[in-house]
């Protein structure tokens, strides 16, 4: 299997896998809807695109949920995951697979995988005793608890003694390959936050970490000793694995490696970050396999300053907030005004306030208003002007943005990105109220209406393309009513025939195009009663 074949025209990214305790939270939308946003960049760069997504479905958690709420634990992950599947729909994400970890082809890789780690030497069987949170499926140590013994992450969770013989991992017998790793690839780990806490970690030595459970019935069982199942983390981070097979092909780890993998980026919470960027990649070198080429753990979102999760039972249920104010909406409001990598909190009044400002007021009415004048003073039908000077006030701005905006969405910076481009917008309704073409058109002076129209057009239509990842229907919508075709052949409105090395450069738009009927394509939100 050669790795370094790896084409560079593709490009692989995964979200979570979701664990299915509990249905989906806006906590759980963030990273899918900034991990779309990414595949769609990439698509429009002309890459062959693999976004996976999916759940996490084993573990003491599931099954503990699942007895709660009367339903077997296959019954029970099968409604919370489809409970995923719908939102993923009403937030117009477009994945490309879905993983399910009690998938039959998912156990086969595991299996195959543990065997290869087990023929390494890297699995061995001990005495594990130690305080254990539920809710984290993970071994706590004594100090990182809080008073009561109470879990810093689940501050309303109490951790449980545990004292078995399980399975381990030689997670030590790596310590000095990963610090070699992160020394080599400093972007491997990202933003610089997160990199500086695995470091700090990893530096105060590494133990080895128990892959097996006694009394958990919910799990595969463990290859070489069926009475005890499998850790739900060494089960769950191969589900990144299973998601890269071909829906008809054997479930092995030869055919599933074959063409997608090392994957490009995970996408993670800063609170699995350890798991991602510690345990999973050693695993890998325990196999003898290639490792990411990056994990970015993200922020929390908060709510009145305290971060949403279910066991804290503050979350703001996605599925009313999109029904509520549209997909566009949420998406663009959480990776506009949050910068991905840093903590941040949903006021419902700023959503409001930015999204009727930056997509109404500034981009929806700018594209209106413009369209309306051509249609007055130019007959419809886009001015034909010719080569517009460089030293144009829009041309000036829009000639560098579109290489500004590919490298802010290839760190993740969607809100410098969307920051980038509502200068434009901005600048070009500047433009308009300070050129006045209603004027000029009454003084006759119809080569300067023109040449003023032709500019904010254009401008507004670049503004479009490079949006069009976070705000994927809005932006349709505009170049369809500039007269662009689009293709809908893909389960999720795209710009796959417009591609980046040409639409985001300045004079795409040309008198060949037969614009559309003007029409508002964000309409201004109010505040609902309740979200």
């Amino acid at each position: 299997m050669n790795f370094a074949d790896r084409s560079k025209d593709t490009f692989a990214v995964t979200t979570p896998l979701y664990y299915v305790n509990d249905l989906p939270h806006i906590g759980s939308a963030y990273p899918t809807m900034a991990a779309d946003a990414l595949a769609r960049f990439e698509r429009l760069l002309g890459k062959s695109v693999l976004m996976i997504t999916g759940t996490d479905e084993h573990g003491q958690k599931i099954q503990r949920a699942a007895e709660s709420h009367g339903r077997s634990p296959q019954e029970y992950c099968d409604r919370i995951s489809s409970s995923f599947v719908s939102l993923w729909e009403l937030l117009n994400i477009q994945y490309d697979r879905f993983s399910r970890t009690t998938a039959t082809q998912h156990e086969a890789i595991v299996k195959e995988f543990f065997g290869r780690v087990w023929d390494a030497g890297d699995i061995y069987s001990d005495r594990q005793q130690g305080w254990y949170c539920v809710s984290c499926e993970e071994f706590k140590e004594e100090r990182e608890l809080l008073e009561g013994n109470y879990c810093p992450l689940h501050p309303n969770k109490q951790v449980e003694w545990r004292d078995e013989q399980n399975y381990f991992f030689r997670l030590s017998r790596y310590q000095e390959q990963l610090e070699a790793h992160y020394q080599k690839y400093p972007d491997f780990i990202q933003p610089v936050s997160r990199r500086n806490e695995v470091l700090n970690f990893v530096s105060q030595g590494l133990q080895d970490f128990s892959i097996s459970r006694v009394n958990v019935d919910w799990g595969f069982p463990v290859p070489v000793a069926p009475e005890q199942t499998l850790y739900v983390w060494f089960d769950a981070l191969l589900g990144y694995v299973t998601a890269l097979l071909d829906p008809d092909s054997e479930a092995t780890l030869e055919n599933a490696l074959a063409q997608w993998w090392p994957i490009n980026i995970h996408i993670i919470g800063k609170d699995i970050l350890r798991f991602h960027a510690v345990y999973w990649p050693a695993m890998l070198m325990s196999a003898g396999l290639p490792l990411p080429g990056r994990v970015f753990g993200h922020g929390f979102l908060t709510k009145d300053g305290q971060k949403m999760g279910k066991t804290m039972g503050n979350t703001i249920d996605p599925v009313a907030l999109v029904k509520q104010y549209g997909s566009d909406a949420v998406r663009y409001y959480f990776l506009k005004t949050i910068e991905f990598g840093k903590d941040g909190d949903f006021s419902e009044t700023r959503f409001i306030n930015t999204v009727n400002a930056d997509l109404a007021d500034n981009l929806g009415n700018l594209l209106n208003r413009t369209l309306s004048m051509v249609r007055k003073y130019c007959a419809g039908k886009v001015p034909s002007v010719g080569e517009v000077a460089a030293e144009h006030p829009l041309k000036a701005i829009a000639t560098s943005l579109g290489q500004e905006v590919k490298q802010y969405y290839e760190v993740l910076a969607f809100d410098r990105a969307c920051e980038a481009i509502l200068d434009l917008v901005r600048a070009s309704n500047k433009f308009i109220d300070e050129k006045a073409p209603w004027s000029l058109y009454k003084q006759k002076r119809q080569t300067e209406v023109e040449e003023v129209l032709y500019a904010v057009l254009e401008s507004v239509r670049l503004a479009a393309y490079l949006l069009a990842p976070i705000i994927p229907h809005t932006c349709t919508e505009i170049y369809q009513q500039l007269g662009f075709a689009i293709d809908f052949n893909h389960k999720a409105q795209t710009f796959i025939t417009t591609p980046f090395s040409s639409h985001s450069n300045w004079g795409i738009l040309s008198d060949i195009q037969q614009l559309g009927e003007p029409r508002p394509v964000f309409q201004r939100i109010e505040l609902a009663q309740k979200v």
